[in-house]
């Protein structure tokens, strides 16, 4: 049993407690540079939200220094540390501010404004986003307070992904659509919330000592405010955990009938849609060639409590007007999106025929002209000049065993040169 607590023992490896809660208060300010960074780092992500380009994305979390004020707070909530939670508050206030700013003024003035996948993906908050933000942050706060710092920093940035909601809420205020902005910014204080509860367990846990004062009564009507701040925040999270919770164990219900009473049974569905906030709850389904009576529906909505759906209510649109348009509308997105994947496509084959040296009228002309030179091979070849620039070069490296004359070498350059096109082509000769 000592082996095992030995193993995993939080306290072997930590960093000084007084160390850990200097570097925790100098990342909490959001004054001259950092600020510059926060907007930077947000015009970024908006951009890859706006293009649908996930590694943009990742590329703007790992730039954003949002994290240090929410950690700042769970710090000041587990050692009691009243002023130091305002300042946490106060700055993280002014980083969202910023943040739904420049996010709201790149939308604004962005010519494309539709709403794309990496977009979409942050309007609606799952169970998922609850665990990811406390685990990410319980793993955040332990690499912190370690001696070796170690790589799971930049990982959790990437995981609890705060920055992306904060642009998506941005989008929703420039487009006028509260949907988007009320579903993002619920996923962003989600994310603050669990991350700064992971903070305060992983505090509690190691025992970080409570700040002091010399005022008893100060000391106790501070410890009374933070104590009842840390209940306010408590109860919500769970709640919130609940409710999501509840909400993905009514979608996997929802797909549980879909698939028994219609799939399983050859109707082809061309429209589903979920309302789990309404009262009373709706599914709403469409099928491309299947119409029910009055009866069936009926008795479709009769066996809703079979599967543990409640107060739910089925609805299944008929018109056809109706349907023509919504298919019609599915099959231009996806049309779309097909047409964006042929240009990806093209655009890829293109790259890699610029590296294909297969050209066999070429490889015999150069056997014939140069027949000393074989064995060799034709490629392009990274030069890298300095770690920060780099080109391609057209090169032809050979290991002929009889010696090629400079003449012939030049001659053989030159040929190159006008067979590709280039004047940047390198002749070598492998030891």
């Amino acid at each position: 049993m000592n082996t095992i607590t030995r193993f995993l023992n939080l306290h072997f490896g930590e960093e000084a407690k007084d160390k850990v809660l200097e570097n925790v208060t100098s990342s909490i300010s959001f004054r001259g540079a950092n600020v510059w960074i926060l907007a930077c780092a947000i015009v970024v992500a908006s951009v890859g939200l706006n293009v649908n380009s996930t590694a943009v994305i990742i590329g703007a979390m790992l730039i954003s220094p949002l994290m240090g004020p929410i950690i700042g707070a769970g710090f000041a909530l587990g050692t009691y540390d009243f002023n130091l939670l305002k300042k946490s508050i106060k700055n993280l206030g002014i980083a969202t501010v910023v943040s739904l700013f420049v996010s709201f003024l790149y939308f604004l003035l962005s010519p494309f404004k539709e709403a794309q996948s990496e977009l979409l993906a942050r309007t609606a908050p799952n169970i998922y986003d609850v665990l990811i933000a406390f685990f990410g942050g319980l793993a955040g706060v332990i690499a912190l307070t370690r001696v070796e710092k170690g790589n799971p920093i930049p990982g959790v940035a990437i995981a609890t992904a705060l920055m992306p909601p904060l642009c998506t809420a941005g989008y929703g205020l420039a487009i006028g659509n509260f949907s988007y902005f009320g579903g993002a910014l619920y996923l962003y204080i989600i994310n603050c919330f669990f991350i700064c509860i992971s903070t305060f367990l992983i505090v509690k846990l190691l025992k970080y000592p409570k700040v002091k004062f010399v005022d008893d009564q100060k000391e106790k009507k501070i410890t009374r405010i933070i104590s009842t701040l840390i209940i306010v925040i408590l109860i919500p999270s769970f709640y919130l955990a609940y409710a999501l919770l509840q909400e993905k164990k009514y979608s996997q219900q929802v797909n549980e009938f879909i698939q028994s009473e219609f799939n399983n049974k050859g109707y082809t569905l061309i429209y589903e849609r979920t309302y789990f906030n309404n009262r009373p709850k709706m599914i709403e389904l469409a099928f491309l060639d299947k119409r029910f009576s009055p009866n069936e529906l009926q008795e479709l909505n009769s066996k809703l409590e079979n599967y543990g759906l409640q107060g739910t209510t089925l609805k299944i649109r008929q018109d056809s007007t109706d349907l023509k348009k919504d298919i019609l509308a599915e099959i231009n997105q996806q049309s779309k999106n097909v047409s964006e994947k042929d240009v990806i496509i093209q655009n890829l084959r293109k790259e890699l025929q610029s590296y294909n040296f297969d050209d066999k009228e070429l490889l015999k002309e150069i056997n014939i002209l140069f027949p000393k030179l074989a064995p060799y091979s034709i490629g392009k070849q990274l030069v890298i000049i300095r770690p920060d620039s780099s080109f391609y070069q057209n090169t032809l490296t050979y290991q002929g065993k009889t010696e090629i004359s400079n003449d012939d070498l030049n001659k053989l350059k030159a040929w190159l040169q006008t067979k590709f096109h280039s004047e940047s082509f390198q002749i070598i000769k492998a030891d």
